[in-house]
């Protein structure tokens, strides 16, 4: 019995009876499966069988036998014991019904509702814990001003401030013409072209410039920070820290909060001239109006308190990119689809939380900075 016996099919032309033989698993049916399934599709539903020939057959076979006799028994079939066992199995199986999926009810959205609340909770604790680990570390610090991590500030700084320019003038300067070149599709039809410098300075100094860079660099800093420390979890390069009396936060956490809250208000300023630039080309283009109009006029109609109020949306929004990065960064468990999994929320916390903070700044200063 040792060997494989390939699987046949046929019919005995004296007496109408279907023969199987051979081996019917599923190593022996797989190299002539299609044409086996060929013929169990054009057999007529009262066929007769004769399994005695049949050597061997497992639940595979079974399956496919089963289906070809249409999912029924015959009512001439001769097969051993052993083997009907193995088929009655299938058909057993076959006959069983699922379970239907219970729908959804008022409990299971309470449920839902208290497991969300449970995690944003978690998250809050942690998020706090990790602000309050900062506030120690800083305060330590500065009792012990030679134990500043300076090299890993200006390294963080180098490649959250520097290596944005690039992108962020791009994006400023596109975002300032398209934003000229609107306005001054309207304004034309009033007559009233000079009020674009009101436009553009407001909307670009105050709102357009600290959450364009924002956005920019929270999926673009905010995420390589959280990988990166998801990574250092993963290769549990954190708990060898840890092993050694390393602080995790003073010198992983710290830099990067230090060194993207001192970038922002840059960048901002970066950005938010590169975007004027932008509009005063498209100004020039659309409306003739001349450079030289365009920065006499913006600080008179842009008081200096909006400048003030970008640069410090700024500095509070590079704070609060870089802390939800390492929050959720720490939180990576070690396999990769926590990895995967926390860089995107962290990416999609700090932009959500970016525009909320932005809301509250709009609500705050309503009445700072806006000429009469």
């Amino acid at each position: 019995m040792s060997g494989t016996l390939s699987p046949g099919i046929a019919i005995d032309s004296k007496s109408g009876v279907w023969r199987l033989s051979g081996d019917w698993t599923l190593r022996a049916l797989s190299p002539q499966l299609a044409s086996i399934r060929q013929t169990l599709a054009a057999l007529p539903t009262d066929a007769r069988w004769d399994l005695a020939g049949l050597r061997r057959i497992d639940s595979f076979g079974a399956t496919l036998l089963w289906g070809g006799w249409k999912r029924r028994w015959p009512d001439a079939v001769e097969l051993s014991e052993s083997h009907r066992v193995v088929i009655e199995r299938v058909a057993k199986a076959d006959a069983s019904q699922l379970p239907e999926a219970p729908g959804f009810t008022a409990l299971d959205a309470a449920a839902s509702l208290g497991y969300a609340l449970f995690v944003f909770r978690d998250h809050v604790l942690a998020f706090l814990a990790l602000l309050g680990q900062l506030c120690l570390d800083v305060l330590h610090l500065l009792r012990h001003p030679r134990e500043w991590p300076l090299l890993e500030i200006s390294a963080n700084l180098f490649k959250v401030g520097v290596k944005a320019m690039p992108v962020t003038a791009l994006v400023g300067f596109l975002i300032g013409v398209v934003l000229s070149y609107l306005s001054a599709l309207q304004l034309k039809a009033f007559g009233a072209d000079v009020f674009i410098v009101n436009i553009l300075g407001l909307g670009i100094i105050r709102e357009l410039g600290p959450v364009l860079v924002s956005v920019l660099v929270a999926g673009r800093s905010g995420s390589a920070m959280t990988a990166q420390l998801g990574v250092m979890r993963v290769t549990e390069e954190i708990d060898a820290l840890s092993a050694m009396g390393v602080s995790r936060t003073l010198r992983l956490v710290l830099p990067k909060v230090v060194a993207l809250t001192l970038a922002m208000p840059l960048l901002v300023l970066w950005t938010s001239g590169i975007a004027l630039f932008g509009g005063m080309v498209s100004a020039r283009i659309d409306l003739g109006m001349s450079f030289g109009f365009f920065i006499e006029t913006l600080p008179r109609v842009v008081p200096i308190a909006n400048v003030f109020i970008g640069l410090a949306k700024g500095a509070a929004f590079g704070l609060l990119i870089s802390l939800v990065a390492c929050h959720f960064g720490l939180r990576v468990r070690p396999n990769t689809e926590s990895l995967s999994s926390n860089t995107t929320a962290s990416v999609v916390s700090a932009i959500t939380i970016v525009i909320l903070v932005d809301a509250i700044f709009a609500i705050a200063t309503r009445s700072i900075g806006v000429p009469a």
